[in-house]
Order: C-alpha cells, then sequence, then structure tokens
C-alpha cells in the first residue's frame, strides 16, 4: 500500500473505516481504546447539541428574569434535547427507524451529555456573580463559554474511555 497516501487519506476523511478499526484494535490484533481524535470529535459532536441548548435556556431564563435554578434546570433540558436530537437526526438520516434511533442517540450520548452539563454548569455555579449576570454582561458569556472549554477538556477522555469500550458514540459509528 503506498503509505503516504493512506496518510492523505486520513487527513481528508477517506479512509474512515480503516481509521475506525484502527481505535479498536493495535497492531497486535488486540482490542484498543479510542483514539484522542475520535473522542474529541464525539465531544465537539456533543458540545455543539450542548452549546445550543444550554445558551437558549440560560439566554430564555435570564431574559425572563427566571430564578437561578429554574434557568438552570431550562438549560439543562434543552442542552440533552438538542444534545440528542443532533444525534437523531443523523441516524434517521443514515436509515434507522425511529424507536432504534432513539435508543442509538441515548446510548451514544446521555453519558457525555450528563458530564458536560454537570461540569459546564458547575463552572457557572462557581464564578463569582456569573448566575446574577445579564444577557449584555461579559460574566455572562465567559462563564458560559468557559464552562464549554472546561467540560470539552473534562468529557474527552471520558468519550475516549467510553468509546475504547464499544460504548458512547461507538454506538454511532455503525451509521456513518
Amino acid at each position: 500500500m503506498d503509505h503516504a497516501a493512506h496518510r492523505a487519506s486520513r487527513h481528508t476523511g477517506a479512509g474512515h473505516d480503516h481509521a475506525e478499526r484502527a481505535d479498536r484494535i493495535d497492531r497486535g490484533g488486540r482490542a484498543s481504546g479510542a483514539s484522542w481524535v475520535t473522542a474529541a470529535k464525539a465531544t465537539l459532536h456533543c458540545l455543539t447539541g450542548c452549546a445550543v441548548g444550554e445558551i437558549l435556556g440560560m439566554a430564555v431564563g435570564t431574559a425572563l428574569l427566571w430564578g437561578n435554578v429554574p434557568t438552570m434546570v431550562l438549560a439543562i433540558v434543552l442542552a440533552f434535547v438538542f444534545g440528542y436530537s443532533f444525534t437523531l437526526f443523523a441516524v434517521r438520516r443514515a436509515g434507522l427507524g425511529l424507536k432504534a434511533a432513539v435508543k442509538v442517540a441515548l446510548a451514544a450520548d446521555t453519558v457525555s451529555i450528563a458530564v458536560m452539563e454537570l461540569v459546564d454548569n458547575g463552572i457557572i455555579a462557581l464564578v463569582p456573580g456569573a448566575l446574577d449576570a445579564h444577557l449584555s454582561e461579559g460574566l455572562f458569556w465567559a462563564s458560559l463559554l468557559g464552562g464549554f472549554v472546561v467540560a470539552f477538556l473534562v468529557t474527552t477522555p471520558v468519550n475516549k474511555w467510553l468509546i475504547g469500550r464499544g460504548r458512547g458514540h461507538a454506538v454511532v459509528h455503525a451509521y456513518h
């Protein structure tokens, strides 16, 4: 095999199946953990849905002058809704029926979203004044976005561990 072409195909997305197998099987033919790249991509996918829901929930709750607890509950619920819906849409588009797609989305995203939400909301709760900040204040956005960065850094190793054991986002790979 032309190794230069193989390396190039990995960077362009071609050879996806071979790269995925490499995450599960090492050179000695033994099962191995997921790569950091695969884990980061899975985390980024999950973070995208979480961020949409989290920002929407925080913005709506803050704009409506809700208290901290109802605003966080709304943000968390919407983070799960959007997180699951991104995966649900992708596996439905791949031809999976609704019931099976819901099962895949729940299996793929539940732990990842839960860890992200715990970390992200924990950061917001720990930053002095962040819970009382308004939409027009930099502190509101800095704590929210900073929480996403920390959540990504904490959740990526969790996803790496899950994918390496055939769980989490690994269940979605069969439908890509």
